[in-house]
């Protein structure tokens, strides 16, 4: 029980917003100085205006959405959006630059957040995004106000400020009073540091795959492959009967072309004749504990993410499990459907219904290569050719996925592949690790001192 009065004070009377963790939390952050977040950044939000929706998936402006914004506080490329540049020229207000730091406002991810570094030239957003750009009269660090928002103080007060019931959000006179706690301007440059450091490493990440992606492309002769664009074509019945399909987009020349090109080089295999276990998952019965469940958005950019925002489930010992070395493969929807992504790390989960795991046999090809080669355009391509349905509603069946064409690279462009993915992903793991210490460090400095904080930094040596 509380008083009116306090409700009063919030101006708000929802019992979630009055609970004794939100309450602690708060007397927590009274302990330190703070400043209204209008002090020290402009606060605006993304466009407004009605825009051409003929968004392209290559060409264009990178357009930034809600969903643009991943659980690891960063830019999320998995399934960009792109504005003609005439659309982008009328948008001049939500233009987004170099150290700005950007606020999901709208949705069941609000309250996630990103720092902005090496962007392109051009880049703009939605208004399902708050866009925060520091003052530099203030001398606050825009890495240092991400890693303050990303953390438990700041990510409290968002969800607390939001409003709505189905479609929640915040709007901007509450994001301008979010409190920031501010200390010395040495621990402030430490902790930035610390998440710049972070965001450095995410890129390495990134540059890793891209490499990975190269010597690929380049072994097989796909690096500057022009994919055959020709205005009409003619398949007899005959082929399209044998193959259960009679769509036009199935017989397109591009894809007959592709597997020719894989053939001739006398190294290809059905992808089933390297499989053990090609099969999806069921939908867990979800858990406060046990193994974390994998789902589709959790596979991107190469990358399975086990993190904060993945949900748990009970496994029974029948139950098909992901294991350390397998390939998943999303095999449901627009913008993810086709994606892959080696699992490395150490423990088992458990995939959804629309994962499916595909676990080579001993020796047959490299786990990691594999995953590459299906996120190339050799992959790709059969992704595209093979999916079926429509409407948004589109499915990658393990039947079909079987029957990709792979290229069997020998085994030193195999292991090249490998080692660029595994860089990756331990840049990845750094960063990470990177950008918790210096969201740990923020709380630290809050709940006891800035000393404490610094003490923590050093030990855990970012």
């Amino acid at each position: 029980e509380i008083s009116y009065s306090q409700c009063a004070a919030k101006e708000r009377f929802d019992a979630e917003s009055q609970s004794k963790a939100e309450t602690k939390l708060t007397k927590t952050l009274k302990r330190v100085a703070c400043d209204d977040l209008e002090r020290i950044a402009n606060v605006s939000d993304g466009n407004h205006l009605s825009i051409a929706e003929d968004f392209s998936s290559t060409e264009g402006v990178r357009y930034l959405r809600g969903q643009d914004i991943s659980s690891s506080m960063t830019l999320d490329d998995g399934n960009p959006v792109f504005i003609p540049e005439n659309e982008y020229e009328k948008l001049s207000r939500s233009h987004i630059v170099e150290n700005d730091v950007l606020v999901t406002i709208v949705g069941a991810n609000t309250g996630m957040t990103a720092l902005v570094t090496n962007p392109p030239k051009k880049l703009t957003a939605n208004c399902k995004l708050g866009i925060l750009r520091t003052y530099s009269s203030t001398k606050v660090s825009p890495a240092y106000l991400h890693a303050f928002l990303a953390g438990t103080y700041g990510q409290y007060q968002i969800h607390h400020s939001k409003r709505g019931g189905g479609q929640t959000g915040l709007i901007l006179p509450d994001l301008r009073a979010l409190k920031i706690a501010r200390f010395s301007e040495q621990f402030e440059t430490y902790v930035s540091d610390c998440s710049l450091k972070a965001h450095a490493s995410k890129r390495s990440a990134l540059k890793a795959i891209s490499e990975a992606e190269v010597v690929f492309l380049r072994a097989l002769g796909l690096e500057n492959w022009q994919v055959p664009k020709p205005i009409s074509y003619v398949r007899n019945s005959l082929g399209a009967f044998a193959t259960g399909r009679l769509d036009a987009e199935y017989f397109q020349p591009k894809y007959a072309k592709l597997i020719e090109l894989i053939e001739s080089t006398g190294q290809s295999s059905p992808l089933t004749n390297l499989l053990q276990t090609n099969q999806r998952g069921k939908q867990p019965e979800y858990s406060e504990s046990g193994l974390p469940v994998v789902n589709s958005k959790h596979v991107v950019n190469g990358e399975v993410r086990v993190d904060a925002d993945n949900r748990y489930a009970i496994s029974s010992e029948s139950s098909l499990l992901i294991e350390p070395g397998d390939v998943l493969i999303n095999g449901t929807g627009v913008g993810t459907i086709g994606r892959g992504a080696p699992y490395l790390h150490p423990s088992k989960a458990i995939p959804d219904n629309h994962v499916t795991i595909l676990r080579p046999h001993k020796g047959s090809i490299d786990p990691v290569y594999l995953a590459v080669f299906l996120n190339s355009l050799a992959g790709q391509l059969q992704v595209e050719q093979r999916f079926r349905g429509s409407s948004g509603q589109i499915e990658l069946y393990p039947n079909d996925i079987a029957q990709f064409t792979i290229w069997v690279a020998p085994e030193n462009i195999q292991a090249q592949v490998r080692q660029s993915v595994e860089a990756s992903f331990q840049a990845k793991q750094r960063a990470t690790q990177l950008l918790d210490a210096a969201k740990r460090a923020v709380e630290i400095a809050i709940e006891d001192s800035e000393a404490a904080a610094l003490a923590y930094l050093e030990a855990s040596n970012p």
